[in-house]
């Protein structure tokens, strides 16, 4: 039985490793078909267009236009998670009733012995056993960073990082530019997709065929996993849960955190709407609001803590 279950920590250190390695060969994946869509739509089918003169050329330079937005958009949003630290808890944090305490008892040995301290705002505090340290509220440890992360909704390795309270919109507005420019490119290379199985001629080198069909597929692919996770995570922030938290809910019949969709909104995209569409955070909303930098979140006045 011990044997066993040596056996089984290896192996989840094994699958973070590898999870860990992934990282470039994913960035170079996404930047991969980028190239192949924007070789198609631009360089192949509606770049050469922009010459024709007329109707044919406005409506391509409108495309164009179009496309590169979406494109710039999405690899804004993209690198934004990738290069954005989720939150991680400073070493010297401590719950408000922890520093009450302080002088009288020792709450991080009572802590680590099962003992639930609640905080100011009526929560517990947790410790993490790994990371020998209190943690806050809705934070939890990601094996594959070997951290805990501030509100972790999940390690993604498409972005070759963990997305968390810092990083949680731009990450939403990456599905959501992703899906807006998957959708665009599937519908303007759907008519050459078609026209590879009729028997009217096509224009273009195989070379150029070849990647027209390859573009049209990938989008498509991606478009449609894509609207899952979007619509997944858009019904998410109406409830104030990540993906873990979702699952926490299950055991809960109440959930504090959930103060109604227009606050929970505010509470991942800001206040400020000039803001919301793009992958930054205006002063004043980081200035006047606490919980985007993930370490105090408003409950619903009337819950008892007992009760979660």
């Amino acid at each position: 039985m011990h044997r066993s279950g040596t056996t089984m920590a290896w192996n989840v250190f094994q699958f973070c490793t590898v999870l860990r390695g992934l990282g470039s060969i994913m960035i170079l994946l996404v930047l991969g078909v980028v190239g192949v869509t924007y070789y198609a739509v631009v360089w192949t089918n509606y770049g050469p267009a922009l010459s024709d003169g007329g109707l044919d050329s406005l409506a391509a330079l409108t495309i164009i236009i179009l496309f590169h937005f979406l494109l710039a958009m999405l690899l804004w949003s993209y690198f934004s998670v990738v290069f954005t630290d989720p939150g991680v808890v400073s070493p010297n944090w401590r719950s408000a009733s922890d520093e009450e305490q302080r002088g009288e008892s020792d709450p991080l040995n009572s802590l680590e012995f099962g003992g639930l301290q609640p905080d100011s705002s009526n929560q517990r505090t947790r410790f993490c056993r790994k990371c020998n340290q209190p943690k806050p509220p809705r934070c939890h440890h990601c094996s594959v960073c070997g951290r805990c992360v501030l509100k972790m909704d999940h390690h993604c390795v498409w972005v070759v990082n963990c997305v968390g309270a810092l990083n949680y919109k731009y990450f939403l507005l990456f599905l959501l530019y992703t899906f807006l420019e998957t959708t665009l490119v599937t519908l303007l290379l759907m008519p050459h997709f078609i026209a590879f199985f009729s028997d009217e001629e096509i224009p273009g080198t195989p070379g150029t065929l070849a990647t027209t069909f390859l573009a049209f597929v990938l989008n498509l692919a991606f478009a449609l996993s894509v609207m899952g996770f979007l619509i997944m995570h858009i019904s998410l922030v109406a409830a104030n849960t990540t993906t873990i938290e979702a699952y926490e809910k299950k055991t809960s019949p109440k959930w504090p955190y959930d103060l109604g969709r227009k606050k929970n909104f505010e509470q991942v995209f800001g206040m400020d709407k000039r803001y919301w569409l793009i992958p930054a955070y205006s002063e004043e909303d980081l200035r006047r609001m606490p919980e985007l930098q993930g370490l105090d979140y408003p409950s619903k006045p009337d819950f008892d803590s007992q009760d979660f």
